[in-house]
């Protein structure tokens, strides 16, 4: 399923309406924080200017106190919801797996429609010698070299890339820096 930006909101804001009607006590809507993070995947200044702002749109809706609570990494994202100090979070492919996995009932809510057709890249330096590829065996060509790979519990820039390395049979102790 694709979803606009606005449809996530929207529906993400029905669902914490509706998680707020859950039997807690003696508790309001008006008086019950709904705690929102974030992976770190972008400039941390953009994350500080963008959350907030879909936290108080989120306030808006359902009558619920909504804070943002930013993060230093992806696993501190993944923490954090595990042990209650954040509800609700935007998380990539491995985060969300790890969340799920860790909190009984998790679900995996919305989803970006760019999302749905995201990929990896290899790219190289020109001076590294490495021709341009289309199958996976071309992976082989990086043997001998230097990678860096992005945060360790990123989707994209590390489970992806070594899982696909792996396919093309290349081990990782053949590369430098990996």
């Amino acid at each position: 399923m694709r979803l606009s930006r606005r449809t996530l909101l929207a529906g993400t804001a029905g669902l914490v309406t509706l998680s707020a009607c859950g039997s807690g006590g003696e508790s309001t809507g008006s008086d019950r924080m709904l705690a929102l993070s974030a992976i770190p995947d972008q400039d941390p200044e953009k994350l500080n200017r963008l959350y907030p702002a879909v936290a108080e749109r989120m306030a808006e809706g359902t009558g619920l106190q909504v804070s943002y609570r930013p993060v230093t990494d992806y696993a501190a994202v993944v923490r954090g919801f595990e042990v209650g100090d954040v509800h609700l979070a935007w998380m990539g492919g491995l985060t969300g797996v790890q969340a799920r996995s860790r909190v009984p009932g998790a679900l995996a809510i919305a989803q970006r429609d760019i999302d749905a057709d995201f990929h990896s890249l290899f790219i190289a330096n020109r001076s590294s010698g490495l021709k341009p590829f289309r199958e996976v065996a071309g992976l082989k060509a990086l043997a001998g070299h230097t990678l860096t790979y992005g945060s360790e519990t990123s989707t994209s820039g590390r489970l992806m890339p070594q899982y696909f390395m792996q396919q093309a049979g290349l081990d990782p102790s053949q590369l430098k820096g990996a």
